[in-house]
């Protein structure tokens, strides 16, 4: 695999329908190969990032079975090219999120449970030279992910004031909190709620939500051990293998 260069201007600069289009047709194209969809992962949940990139709300992508390396002894080199750590907060549903108000209330009840995870993003595009359409034509820069063992429910702890230290081999590289993804992480699930059901596929029980990083994300080059404390939810890390044992 190499990385390619920008689509912005084959796409349309600032054409973020297009770029859904794309991302659905790949989506598509994986399913007809066997993937099975898990879940979505939100991004661009970060104020600063979103003025970097020019946009004013985040985006989407889909994530596939295979994209779950929890508890993998170690991250194959083989399977990244440019990739970088984020902390979040993943939701597990036990409701559709197809019908209704969608309003808080109902997204927060649809909630099973949420553990610590690592989203490993990677970006297909050379350099992460990236605009809102490129990411997420992207799939939303989407690459790999991992989920702490254990997890709690909404009733025994809050999103929103949990606090976050991301560590590269033990060094601190990123801290944050639940407040810095859109405010809080159940805010960020109810506006995927109302847009993944706007394009046609909405949430539905049984399904990984990521919410979105808690802070900057960190370069996750080979050799690296990655760790995230989240508060309560506890630790998850990965490994990523050297390149010579891919």
């Amino acid at each position: 695999m190499r990385p390619v260069e920008p689509v912005r201007d084959l796409l349309g600069v600032g054409d973020v329908a297009v770029a859904y289009a794309v991302q659905e047709e790949l989506t598509r194209r994986r399913e007809l190969a066997g993937g099975v969809v898990v879940g979505r992962k939100i991004g661009l949940t970060s104020p600063a990032v979103q003025q970097q990139l020019g946009v004013d709300q985040p985006d989407f992508g889909v994530l596939f079975a295979d994209m779950d390396v929890s508890g993998a002894a170690a991250i194959p080199a083989r399977r990244l090219l440019q990739p970088k750590a984020e902390a979040e907060v993943a939701f597990v549903l036990k409701a559709d999120l197809a019908d209704g108000d969608l309003d808080d209330e109902q997204v927060r009840a649809a909630v099973d449970y949420a553990v610590a995870a690592l989203e490993i993003v990677d970006s297909r595009i050379a350099d992460w030279d990236i605009t809102i359409v490129d990411t997420v034509a992207d799939n939303a820069s989407s690459g790999l992910f991992v989920l702490a063992d254990a997890g709690l429910t909404l009733e025994e702890f809050s999103p929103r004031e949990v606090t976050m230290q991301l560590y590269s081999d033990d060094v601190l590289m990123s801290e944050g909190t639940g407040a810095a993804c859109l405010g809080d992480p159940l805010a960020a699930l109810s506006w995927l709620a109302r847009t993944a059901r706007a394009y046609g596929n909405p949430l539905r029980a049984g399904q990984i939500v990521l919410s979105g990083a808690l802070g900057p994300m960190v370069p996750a080059p080979p050799g690296t051990r990655i760790r995230a404390d989240i508060g309560p939810l506890g630790s998850v890390s990965a490994t990523f293998s050297h390149k010579e044992g891919q």
